[in-house]
């Protein structure tokens, strides 16, 4: 039997590698994406969509990853190391600029074996002043 760990696992592993399709057949037709800034997200397209942006936008690598997991509730706690490769609407321009952050993620997994909720925290304004804001 597949563990609530073993999925989640498995999602950041693919996050890692920039398997943004390994990562949507782990996620519920109905995911529920909370970031930390901006409204949340609902339902696999949406999520689809919130990845290509990222992609277009940055290169992470998540280490230092720590998971815990009870029962369908899982809670990681990792440092993003990233490249602000493309300028997102609304914050400074993209120069390649490097960054690393602390963050964590807080997910729920269905009977089904598929993640539902993705809650994502980390320091804005810490990103901020390592892209030069």
């Amino acid at each position: 039997m597949t563990t609530t760990r073993d999925i989640v696992t498995a999602y950041y592993a693919a996050f890692n590698a920039g398997d943004t399709d390994a990562m949507l057949a782990l996620v519920a037709d109905d995911v529920r994406h909370h970031v930390n800034q901006g409204e949340p997200r609902h339902g696999k397209a949406l999520f689809a969509d919130f990845n290509a942006h990222m992609t277009r936008c940055y290169r992470e690598r998540l280490t230092d990853m720590l998971i815990f997991a009870e029962g369908e509730r899982a809670a990681a706690e990792f440092i993003v190391n990233g490249t602000y490769l493309g300028t997102d609407d609304g914050l400074p321009e993209a120069t390649g600029q490097t960054y690393r952050l602390s963050a964590g993620a807080f997910l729920s997994v269905n009977a089904e074996g598929r993640i539902d909720r993705i809650t994502t925290y980390y320091n804005l304004s810490d990103w901020l002043k390592q892209v030069g804001a």
